[in-house]
């Protein structure tokens, strides 16, 4: 299974961007979505930058990864 996280983009440096992924900052690289502008969310597989979301989506997604997270640690 893959899964793929919704960041939101803070900085661009040529190809590359700081994003920001539930409060950490990570370096992605943005070769598949050159087109992508800081304060964009973008999906991030594996390092890359592969879809441009619309913010209410990255933001409905985010809150349900938190949500799955929550009920996971209740149950453990």
């Amino acid at each position: 299974m893959c899964l793929a996280i919704p960041a939101l983009i803070k900085l661009i440096e040529d190809k590359e961007a700081e994003a920001e992924i539930g409060g950490i900052t990570r370096r992605i690289s943005l070769w598949l979505t050159p087109e992508a502008k800081v304060g964009d969310y973008v999906l991030v597989h594996t390092g890359y930058a592969i879809n441009i979301l619309d913010e209410e989506e990255a933001k409905e997604t985010l809150r349900l990864l938190l949500e799955i997270a929550e009920l996971a640690e209740e149950q453990s």
